[in-house]
């Protein structure tokens, strides 16, 4: 009884060894993962993702090493520029693992010196701006940071893909400054936004006037043309009429003094101005009468008494001015 009690036991050990040995010799390495594997302490190989079978008690697999892009946010870090003011910058590292044996055996922790590198690197660089360049240059910042870390961490099995910094806070005075100058250069484009504004609105205004004008000058020149044409025909019209009516000398002047009276019509005709054709058309009615009157003398005639023109007592007056 004591001897099979000490076989089982024995068979139980030996099956709780070999489940321990399987153990430690079959390892499942995940993808975009990758392990280093030690022999007595020595660097022997790198597991790829699968299955892979150790030596158990004699290979030592060291954590697994991730091998995707890693992005790293690290906290703000005070940085003097060259005007002497103190800025804080965020920084962000994306980099990746590309030789799991030298990101194991070259550096301790990878991780904390990529992050004094950029602080370093970060310093050096923005150290050389003033704080209007290092507000305006961060493309050429992120190139700069991102050539001296790849650089750097090309020995360590680690390459630096991209670098962003992800914000720049001036101090509070500075940006009090800031804003009163953004809020002067919005006023100062609204002004000219306003200004030119009022100057469209008063060339389109002065534009609207000067056609209007044209327009009413068109109008009036028409106007006074039709208005010339019309006492053109009417004139033309008279005098074709006259000259069908074929009038004596005595009519003319009759007609001639009847218009007299109508000159001085007006308030403002002071001086009556008698060309020297009345003195002859006067004459000519003085002849007239004369002759009429000697007709009477000698008879009186049907026909000369027809032709006795009236409006024998008009007279001339002339008005002398006041």
């Amino acid at each position: 009884m004591d001897t099979d009690t000490g076989l089982w036991i024995v068979l139980l050990v030996l099956i709780v060894f070999v489940v321990i040995v399987l153990a430690r010799s079959i390892r499942i390495i995940p993808q975009a993962r990758a392990g280093v594997v030690e022999r007595l302490g020595k660097y022997q190989r790198t597991l790829n993702p699968g299955l892979t079978i150790l030596i158990p008690f004699v290979d030592r697999l060291l954590p697994l090493l991730d091998l995707r892009e890693q992005v790293v946010s690290f906290p703000p870090q005070p940085v003097i520029t060259e005007d002497n003011l103190v800025v804080s910058i965020d920084t962000v590292v994306y980099f990746q693992v590309t030789d799991p044996r030298a990101a194991t055996y070259e550096i301790a922790n990878y991780i904390q010196a990529v992050e004094q590198l950029t602080t370093t690197t970060l310093r050096n660089v923005v150290g050389g701006l003033n704080l209007e360049e290092a507000l305006t240059s961060r493309d050429q910042i992120n190139g700069q940071l991102r050539g001296v870390l790849d650089e750097a961490t090309g020995r360590w099995g680690i390459r630096v893909s991209r670098v962003e910094l992800k914000a720049i806070d001036p101090p509070m005075s500075i940006q009090d400054s800031m804003e009163k100058q953004m809020r002067a250069e919005r006023d100062r484009r609204a002004a000219i936004l306003t200004a030119e504004g009022t100057k469209q609105s008063q060339i389109l205004t002065a534009e609207g006037q000067r056609q209007a004008a044209i327009l009413a000058a068109e109008g009036d020149a028409k106007a006074a043309i039709l208005r010339a044409d019309g006492e053109s025909q009417a004139i033309q019209k008279v005098f074709d009429a006259i000259h069908k009516g074929n009038p004596t000398q005595r009519l003319l002047a009759y007609q001639y003094l009847q218009t007299l009276p109508k000159l001085a019509e007006g308030s403002s005709n002071k001086l009556w101005i008698i060309p020297s054709e009345v003195g002859e058309a006067l004459k000519g009615i003085g002849d007239v009468l004369g002759r009429t009157e000697q007709q009477a003398a000698e008879g009186p005639e049907p026909e000369a008494a027809a032709s006795s023109a009236p409006g024998q007592d008009q007279a001339v007056r002339t008005q002398q001015p006041t």
